[in-house]
C-alpha cells in the first residue's frame, strides 16, 4: 500500500484512537518501508471536522454536493435568477442532509460530534461547492483541516491535506490544466500575502487637513476573517505539536513497558536460579547424610 491509502485508512480512526492506531501501523511497515513508516509517523491527527468529512466521503456521499458546485457556479455567471434560487435551495437541503449524515456517522464511531465541529463541516462542504479545488480535495478522504471559502477568494488548502500529491485536482481543478504543486501553494500564498499588504497603512506625513477615515465595514469585516484565518493556523499548528507530543510520550510509556517486562523476566529467572540452589544445596546435604551413613556401616562391618 502507498502512503495516501494507509493515509485514508488511519483518518478514519476515531481522534481519540488515532495517535495510538498511526503508532502500531508506522511499526508494523517499519522493517520493510523504513520511508513509508516515516512518512506515517509524519501524518497528522485530523480536526474533528475534517474527520467527519473524511467518513462522508470514504461512504461516497459527498459526490452529488461536489457535482451541485458547477451548476451553481454557473447560473451565477449567467445570472439566472430563477435557476440561482432552485440550485441554493437545493444546495441547502444536500448541506444539512450531509451534516446529519456525518454527525450519525461519529455517533456511530463512537466520537458524537459538536455543534461546532457540525458549523465546520457544513462549511467546509459549502467550499467543496463553490471551488473545484477544494471539491477535489474534499473528496479524496484526505483532510485533515476543515476548509472555507470567503467571498470570491479561492479556498486555501495549503496544509489542508495529508498528501496532496495524491490529489492533483486539488491544484489543477476540473477545467484547468494541471501546474506543479510547489507553484499553487506559493501563488495562493503571495495571493494572501498582497491581500494583507493591501490594508497596511503606508508610511509618510499625513495632511493636517485630512478628515478622519470612514468606516469600512468590508474592510473590518476582511480583517477579522483574516485573523480567524492565522488562529486557525496556530490552532493546527498547536495540535500537530500535541500528536507529536502524544507520540513521543506514547513510544516513551511503551518503552517502560518493555524494561518493566525485561525486568520481570529477569526478576524470574534469579528466583527460578535461587530455587535450582536451595533444591542444589537440600541434594548435597542429602548425599552427605547418606555418605556418612554409609561410612558408619562400612566400619560395623569391619567390626
Amino acid at each position: 500500500m502507498g502512503f495516501a491509502d494507509v493515509a485514508r485508512e488511519l483518518l478514519l480512526v476515531a481522534p481519540g484512537d488515532f495517535v495510538a492506531e498511526r503508532t502500531a501501523r508506522q511499526r508494523a511497515v517499519r522493517k520493510d518501508d523504513r520511508d513509508l513508516a516515516a512518512a506515517i509517523g509524519k501524518l497528522r491527527k485530523p480536526a474533528p471536522a475534517a474527520w467527519v468529512v473524511d467518513l462522508l466521503a470514504h461512504d461516497g456521499a459527498l459526490d452529488d454536493a461536489v457535482d451541485l458546485g458547477p451548476a451553481l457556479r454557473k447560473a451565477q455567471a449567467d445570472a439566472d435568477p430563477g435557476a440561482i434560487r432552485t440550485l441554493r435551495q437545493q444546495r441547502s437541503e444536500v448541506i444539512e442532509a450531509l451534516t446529519q449524515a456525518g454527525a450519525d456517522l461519529a455517533s456511530d464511531a463512537g466520537h458524537p460530534a459538536t455543534s461546532a465541529v457540525l458549523d465546520q463541516v457544513r462549511a467546509t462542504i459549502e467550499a467543496a461547492m463553490a471551488d473545484p479545488h477544494a471539491g477535489a480535495a474534499v473528496r479524496s478522504g484526505l483532510l485533515v483541516t476543515p476548509l472555507e471559502s470567503v467571498g470570491f477568494d479561492a479556498v486555501d488548502l495549503d496544509g489542508a491535506l495529508a498528501d496532496p500529491d495524491a490529489v492533483p485536482d486539488a491544484w489543477s481543478g476540473s477545467d484547468a490544466p494541471p501546474i506543479p504543486i510547489t507553484q499553487a501553494r506559493g501563488a495562493r500564498k503571495a495571493s494572501r500575502a498582497s491581500r494583507s499588504t493591501e490594508t497596511e497603512p503606508q508610511d509618510g506625513p499625513e495632511p493636517d487637513a485630512q478628515p478622519a477615515p470612514k468606516r469600512d465595514p468590508a474592510a473590518e469585516r476582511k480583517a477579522a476573517r483574516q485573523a480567524e484565518t492565522a488562529a486557525r493556523s496556530e490552532s493546527r499548528d498547536a495540535d500537530a505539536a500535541l500528536d507529536a507530543a502524544e507520540a513521543d510520550l506514547e513510544q516513551a510509556e511503551e518503552r517502560r513497558a518493555d524494561l518493566q517486562r525485561e525486568l520481570d523476566r529477569a526478576t524470574a529467572e534469579i528466583e527460578a536460579l535461587e530455587r535450582a540452589r536451595d533444591a542444589a544445596e537440600a541434594t548435597s546435604n542429602d548425599a552427605r547424610e547418606l555418605l556418612a551413613a554409609a561410612q558408619e556401616h562400612r566400619r560395623s562391618l569391619g567390626r
